[in-house]
């Protein structure tokens, strides 16, 4: 459990550090690829420079694994920017967050682990608190388009490879497969930075290395507490975990306001992470 709450608290300051930069930096990919980078030095630092290749069993899954994880993270956030541009940042962020809906699918599909009565409930109640908690009266957004889904896949599917990982490969090539997921990831960004003829500032260096440490202990802690907990039991908390305290913070550092069906939802997500940890 406290692999857990590191990784709930590691991706918590990634959105807060996300919402400081927001609108003092102008090369979005440039700090997307700085933040990548930081997270594959990070990885290689953990697993031994002269250890990102061990001869030892499991490694080439771990190496598959990593690749195709960092694939679908670069190909969530590029098609998340897209997805704002056509149907605007509520739907996509809410089909975003709700790309949980995958890996508790694949672990009780394929992983045969059966929640309890009490933990779909908080499962339930877990969706449609963030479903509630991103709508706005009078939106006017179209409400629904192949993006939207193809999103919500992708974010799922970069989420249970690392479950994949706990499954298929030893739990001491971790740093190994964030390197990877990471390093597959940067390499993908540059050449999109370089497409887009992008020229990163010190802002976005800088920042791009503030949200990078943080990016990396959650995944490293996530993959952690998928060794520990069942999940079914971690991917929703993981998520509505974060979004609380993202939210509160919200409420406490910038001074954000909620509405009562925001309130109210914050309530539901407490109610849910009590039932899906009983």
């Amino acid at each position: 459990m406290v692999y857990l709450l590191l990784a709930v608290l590691s991706s918590s300051m990634i959105s807060i550090i996300m919402r400081v930069s927001s609108g003092k930096i102008k090369a979005n990919l440039s700090m997307l690829a700085t933040n990548y980078f930081v997270c594959a030095l990070l990885g290689a630092g953990y697993a031994g420079f002269n250890l990102l290749m061990p001869q030892t069993q499991g490694f080439s899954v771990t190496l598959w694994l990593g690749i195709i994880s960092g694939v679908l993270y670069l190909g969530g956030f590029v098609l998340f920017q897209a997805n704002t541009n056509k149907y605007g940042i509520v739907l996509s962020s809410v089909f975003m967050k709700l790309g949980l809906l995958v890996p508790i699918i694949a672990s009780v599909l394929i992983f045969n682990e059966m929640p309890t009565v009490i933990q779909i409930a908080g499962f339930c109640i877990a969706v449609f608190a963030i479903i509630l908690i991103n709508r706005r009266e009078g939106n006017t957004e179209q409400s629904f388009g192949f993006g939207l889904i193809l999103s919500l896949l992708l974010s799922g599917g970069a989420d249970v490879m690392a479950k994949f990982f706990d499954v298929s490969a030893p739990g001491s090539l971790s740093s190994q497969y964030l390197f990877y997921t990471f390093g597959t990831a940067f390499a993908l960004c540059i050449v999109l930075v370089i497409s887009k003829e992008e020229r990163p500032g010190f802002k976005e260096l800088l920042y791009g290395t503030l949200i990078g440490i943080p990016n990396f202990f959650s995944a490293k802690f996530l993959v952690a507490s998928l060794a520990e907990l069942p999940a079914v039991v971690v991917y929703p908390t993981f998520s509505v975990g974060t979004l609380l305290i993202v939210t509160l913070a919200g409420v406490a550092v910038f001074k954000e306001r909620l509405r009562k069906v925001q309130w109210a939802s914050l309530s539901g997500i407490i109610v849910a992470l009590i039932l899906l940890n009983i």
